[in-house]
């Protein structure tokens, strides 16, 4: 009989949308993935967190915009003509949603096998890491692949999607 931790390394493989931010490679299951848009104008939301960057119509449709480098806590940096958002659905107690995540570049999909993922390193008990599936090893560098519906807590959530 398996152990649990190997049934969860078996089902971490497949396709994955690469992209950066600051200088860091990051990963998305490619199945989470809608679309790829360029940076299209965002209207801002009042009393949202910095995150929420505000909505965009995409073909008549109203969904949030995160920019991630603020949600990760990085420094704000002006979006450039490789800035882009790319469209996810989410999952969450309420059903699946759409969602714009602001990133600095999109990469490529890359296949990442199940021997290349790592698990999360713990790095004390204060710091949640459920929103990283584990860490890629492919180039000779490292890869963080998320774990898209975990990105935003419930609250979050909420507040984006009532941005919307």
């Amino acid at each position: 009989m398996e152990d649990q931790t190997s049934k969860i390394k078996m089902d971490r493989g497949g396709k994955y949308l690469t992209f950066t931010l600051a200088d860091e490679d990051y990963g998305i299951e490619i199945l989470k993935v809608k679309e790829i848009i360029g940076m299209m104008p965002i209207t801002t939301v009042p009393q949202t967190p910095d995150f929420v960057k505000g909505v965009v119509n995409l073909r008549g449709k109203v969904i949030p915009v995160v920019d991630l480098r603020l949600k990760f806590g990085m420094a704000s940096q002006e979006y450039t003509e490789r800035t882009c958002i790319i469209v996810v659905e989410i999952f969450s107690n309420s059903g699946s949603t759409m969602m714009g995540i602001v990133v600095d570049s999109v990469s490529e999909v890359v296949q990442i096998r199940n021997d290349d993922i790592e698990e999360t390193p713990q790095f004390g008990t204060k710091l949640d890491t459920d929103y990283i599936l584990g860490m890629a090893k492919t180039d000779g560098r490292v890869k963080i692949l998320l774990a898209i519906d975990k990105i935003l807590t419930a609250q979050e959530l909420c507040l984006a999607l009532n941005a919307a």
